[in-house]
């Protein structure tokens, strides 16, 4: 059939107009190519058509449009996109292909950074505790907050809940399970959860198991967490679904810790991926977290010091209305860093230590009454 026989496929359906935007960073040579490759994403990203045989609203309204194009100085090219809010019908997992789908598969484009409309936004509310929320529970109103993961591997749930006793006694305010504890034979995860919140009861300190499962067995664990009295829940979205950890936050009731696993090969490798403001800042705070962990800058991960920035702005910075999230980065920290953290992060922010603690002697509610007079002031 020859283009002239075929006027464009078209659609009836009227559009409500609102629309909701992104960014991304196009690695092109020439301002021309910039154009033409933003174009294509815009196309990309949403009918994944020919654009010449579309007419009319499809043409206009479905295919994303290209509102700003700018060259950057570092010499690549920033566009930003506007796509009508009815791509997503309701669904974070559309959200999120729409955001970014076929187009992370491209080595030359970089999601930089989203912006939600008034319908996604009541659609998606955000963290359900945010900053304020997370502290009211803890009971801390300002300054940071004090948190370490149970760990090693291979305790039992008698040994875990030892160790969780001696933290809360030297005063850390959540204290959550390792990502890699889940269903063990040496410590499973409803013996683990009963121990541990057991022992926990009437310190003031919040425990957050990993719920990180298969399936709906994640929703379950959640679920028996909150019976069991745990203060809080920690997820892998990397692992689990951002979709998951969304439902997590809106069905379960309890603060949402949000943990990077398997999140590494989405972040900028080359000229694309997933800019550190977006996927562990705002792309979190979408999906429902409270408080997100990542590796922060000079420890045992890769992170420089402005990508951390970035997160914590990410995390911080207006989207539509959405409540803040805490920043808890870790990944090798000790308490000299103190200060230094402070100053990066702010006063909105949840310090967690982990191995560094063990190191300063068998003392374990010592060395956390140390942690807690370093980082509140009182040392």
């Amino acid at each position: 059939m020859s283009r002239a026989a075929n006027p464009g496929y078209d659609t009836e359906l009227t559009l409500s107009g609102e629309r909701f935007t992104a960014r991304y960073r196009i690695a092109a040579g020439t301002p021309e190519e910039a154009e033409a490759a933003a174009r294509a994403l815009a196309v990309e990203q949403t009918i994944e058509f020919p654009a010449e045989l579309t007419a009319g609203r499809i043409a206009g309204e479905v295919v994303a449009r290209v509102e700003d194009l700018a060259e950057r100085e570092d010499g690549a090219f920033e566009a930003e996109l506007s796509f009508a809010v009815e791509l997503v019908g309701g669904e974070l997992t559309q959200l999120l292909n729409v955001f970014f789908g076929n187009s992370s598969l491209l080595p030359n484009v970089r999601l930089l950074r989203v912006g939600l409309s008034p319908r996604l936004a009541a659609r998606f509310p955000g963290p359900r505790f945010g900053v304020a929320g997370l502290r009211r529970r803890l009971g801390v109103p300002s300054g940071p907050l004090l948190s370490t993961a149970l760990k090693p591997l291979g305790l039992s749930p008698r040994e875990l809940a030892e160790m969780a006793r001696r933290l809360a006694e030297g005063g850390i305010h959540l204290i959550k399970d390792d990502h890699g504890l889940a269903d063990q034979a040496f410590a499973p995860f409803e013996a683990r959860l009963e121990a541990v919140t057991r022992v926990l009861e009437g310190t003031g300190a919040v425990y957050a198991p990993n719920v990180t499962a298969p399936g709906e067995e994640t929703l379950r664990r959640a679920r028996l967490a909150r019976e069991a009295g745990a203060g809080a829940v920690m997820v892998a979205p990397g692992l689990v679904g951002f979709d998951r950890m969304e439902r997590i936050a809106r069905e379960v009731g309890l603060p949402v810790l949000s943990h990077p696993a398997f999140l590494g090969g989405f972040v900028p490798k080359g000229e694309g991926g997933i800019a550190h403001y977006a996927l562990f800042g705002q792309l979190q705070r979408i999906a429902g977290a409270d408080a997100v962990i990542f590796p922060n800058h000079g420890g045992r991960f890769a992170f420089t010091k402005e990508e951390c920035a970035e997160i914590n702005a990410g995390l911080k910075d207006d989207l539509a209305g959405l409540a803040p999230a805490f920043p808890a980065p870790g990944g090798g920290m000790s308490l000299e860093r103190v200060p230094e953290i402070r100053a990066l992060y702010g006063e909105d922010l949840i310090f967690l230590i982990g191995g560094d603690l063990h190191r300063r002697g068998p003392d374990l509610a010592e060395a956390a009454r140390r942690f807690f007079a370093e980082v509140r002031g009182t040392a």
